[in-house]
């Protein structure tokens, strides 16, 4: 079972950069094909600084740049071979475009079990920021679902 205690825990915050050839190669991989993600001119035609990136990049990109994305879970004892990705969710209060510099800064918002302890849910809700003026970019929340199978029976 999951530590309780860690619930209000504050995680080491991630710095990742909008890196252009990184973004076309998410883009082609989830098939995006608008002109205001590929091409600069476009982007700024429709009112973007630069090439705006998908909503759900952010995850990605967080786990690409963290040093040790799954540093958390090791720290937590949590066996990656039952870690299942519950959900996201994202609240963007200013686009993120190609060649930000943001940062990720996250806390471990509740940590709770269903299923008499067979499945534990670890939320950690993340704050974003563009480097260059602090602005709060969005803001994140991930759901984390670690299988037990020893407590409470089968999944």
């Amino acid at each position: 079972m999951l530590d309780r205690a860690a619930i209000g825990r504050v995680l080491p915050p991630v710095t990742a950069t909008v890196e252009r050839g990184r973004l076309r190669f998410f883009l082609n991989a989830i098939g995006e094909t608008s002109p205001i993600h590929h091409d600069t001119a476009a982007a700024q035609a429709a009112g973007y600084r630069d090439c705006p990136i998908p909503p759900t990049y952010l995850f990605c990109l967080r786990m690409l740049d963290a040093p040790e994305p799954y540093a958390l879970l090791d720290e937590l004892g949590v066996d990656l071979g039952t870690v299942l990705h519950g959900e996201q969710s994202f609240t963007y209060h200013e686009p993120v475009v190609a060649g930000d510099e943001i940062r990720f800064i996250g806390r471990i918002a509740d940590i709770f079990d269903r299923k008499g302890g067979a499945l534990e849910f670890l939320v950690e809700e993340i704050r974003v920021e563009r480097m260059s003026d602090g602005a709060h970019v969005a803001d994140v929340r991930q759901v984390t679902v670690i299988r037990n199978p020893v407590a409470g029976g089968a999944a």
